[in-house]
């Protein structure tokens, strides 16, 4: 079991080349139990090799315990346990580049 703690959406990030952003948040039910997705894009643009980007998603994990505390910067604490197992992996990427229109999706470890 792993602390999450939930990033503010719909702000913007600056990175090395470019920004990130997370637009969306989803407790997505899965296999009898529910997972905490992330739903967002990166752009790099401030970058000597061109610019481009993708939507993508940050899979954090099965839920065990949503919102129980805050951070230190008052931003919302959840308890997941993180997805290792690589069907599931497969199968929750599967759903989610089809259902959310994302190119890559990432798993928390």
């Amino acid at each position: 079991m792993h602390d999450f703690t939930h990033p503010k959406l719909n702000q913007e990030i600056q990175a090395i080349g470019g920004h990130y952003m997370f637009t969306k948040e989803l407790r997505l039910p899965f296999n009898g139990k529910e997972i905490l997705v992330l739903i967002g894009y990166g752009v790099y643009d401030t970058s000597c090799c061109g610019a481009g980007g993708c939507a993508y998603a940050l899979v954090a994990g099965y839920i065990r315990n949503w919102k129980y505390k805050s951070a230190e910067d008052e931003m919302p604490v959840s308890q997941v346990d993180y997805i290792s197992d690589s069907s599931a992996q497969d199968e929750i990427r599967l759903l989610l580049e089809k259902e959310e229109n994302v190119g890559q999706v990432r798993f928390h470890e």
